[in-house]
């Protein structure tokens, strides 16, 4: 196995923090030019022509499918103007992935189960998501209404008045009054002309033009949550898919478990049976001849089958041994830590049993990470401790080795993370250098 001690590695570093009682002066001048707020104002400005476009058409193949419905050619449309909707989730989800840096999953395509055209329909009918990237153009369409006519003038109006002593002298000269009129009804007119007037309103619009940038990052942020809960997979397409993967890690961990079992058989118990038959086919040779030759083949071969035997419960209790299922968790651990070569304390604080199955994991995750402490961490002691927290079975193994633990180095965590996520468990490694390494794992629990 590859060590995976020994490694060392920084933490990450933490970001800089600005002293206490200091305002970000340099974020709150710079997010009026900052890239991040030019891409939301450009998502607001060009959502709203498409929200409408894309309204339109989901209202109109909308209307005119669930109307011909009491036809044959209402099928057809209806789903047209689905499919039409997840194509519109898709050039949606783009939009977000450039401009809001929002990383949506793209939904399952659609498979018919039937073959054909009408299978195809039928299944984009049905369709979960289908459906959900219509309720999207739906809701889209208002809140882009919203926001583009909240954060357009705003923003227009920021600027125009930040910008207003530069550009004030165009009234006088090409309107002949002097200044942005404010007020007039034929016998009282006010204009915006006087110093105080035009610094105070340059003031107001500074404000506005510091402050319209988190407005528009505010209202984008409810067009990340639109495109993130209608326009990706559900929740529950996202747990078949995990399912799926976690299924998969299962088989491949089953079958490198029967692929590790064979080749011990073949390479141990099943070799040195073959040379106990070649013993015992010698002794039955001189038996007639040589009794006293036979016997001390016969005494060999005694001698080796008793250790092929105990090579054989060794392999037996790898598999599943009997004092976990006999005596439980407890009593299997520490008959676990009796072998190994570092003294562990082990601490089980267990109210009654789980189910087998998730005994069975439990041991062998400790016996892994017995297996590493042994076998890399140069440790002087270790430490086991298992007890439940709730609808969890909790399960720690600390050493006092040099640390430097990496699930990323070496095969062993790596596959006991893969292990853990597959049956919804979480492996956590605390291993900074020099100080010990600390694994904790958490199983859901299970009643027998």
């Amino acid at each position: 196995m590859t060590s995976e001690y020994g490694h060392e590695h920084e933490a990450p570093g933490s970001p800089a923090r600005s002293e206490p009682g200091r305002l970000p002066v340099p974020a709150v001048l710079g997010a009026p030019f900052a890239a991040r707020t030019w891409r939301a104002f450009g998502y607001i400005w060009l959502s709203l022509p498409i929200a409408t476009v894309t309204f339109v058409y989901a209202v109109t193949t909308l209307a005119l499918g669930a109307g011909l419905l009491v036809t044959f050619i209402g099928v057809p449309v209806l789903a047209l103007g689905l499919a039409g909707c997840r194509g519109i989730g898709v050039l949606e989800r783009a939009r977000a992935r450039a401009l809001l840096a929002v990383r949506v999953a793209e939904p399952r395509p659609v498979r018919g189960r039937k073959p054909g055209v009408l299978g195809w329909m039928t299944s984009v009918i049905k369709s979960g998501e289908s459906w959900r990237q219509l309720l999207y153009t739906f809701l889209h369409f208002p809140w882009a209404v919203f926001a583009f006519c909240l954060a357009v003038p705003l923003w227009a109006y920021g600027w125009a008045m930040l910008t207003y002593p530069l550009w004030r002298w165009v009234f006088p000269r090409y309107a002949d009054v002097p200044g942005i009129q404010l007020y007039g009804d034929g016998h009282r007119e006010i204009y915006l002309d006087t110093p105080g007037e035009v610094a105070l309103a340059s003031m107001i619009g500074l404000v506005l033009t510091l402050l319209v940038p988190y407005l528009v990052r505010g209202l984008t942020a409810v067009d990340r949550l639109l495109v993130a809960g209608l326009l990706g997979p559900s929740r529950l397409e996202n747990r078949v898919v995990e399912l799926e993967s976690d299924r998969g890690a299962v088989v491949d961990t089953a079958s490198a478990d029967l692929r590790r079992i064979e080749r011990q058989l073949r390479d141990g118990a099943q070799s040195r049976l073959e040379g106990l038959e070649a013993e015992l086919g010698l002794a039955k040779d001189k038996l007639a001849q040589d009794p006293q030759a036979a016997a001390r083949l016969v005494e060999a071969a005694h001698g080796e089958v008793k250790s092929v035997l105990q090579e054989l419960r060794g392999l037996a209790r790898g598999i599943h041994p009997a004092i976990l299922t006999d005596r439980g968790l407890g009593p299997a651990l520490s008959a676990l830590a009796a072998r190994c070569p570092v003294p562990v304390r082990v601490g089980v604080d267990l109210p009654d049993r789980p189910a087998p199955a998730v005994e069975g994991i439990a041991y062998f995750a400790v016996s892994e990470l017995l297996r590493n402490v042994g076998r890399h961490s140069g440790a002087r002691s270790a430490r086991v401790d298992v007890w439940r927290s709730g609808h969890r079975l909790m399960l720690q193994v600390a050493d006092d080795g040099r640390g430097g633990a990496d699930p990323g180095a070496g095969t062993g965590l790596a596959a006991l993370a893969r292990r853990m996520d597959a049956v919804d468990g979480v492996l956590v490694v605390d291993s900074p250098a020099g100080t010990g390494t600390t694994v904790t794992a958490e199983i859901p629990w299970r009643t027998p």
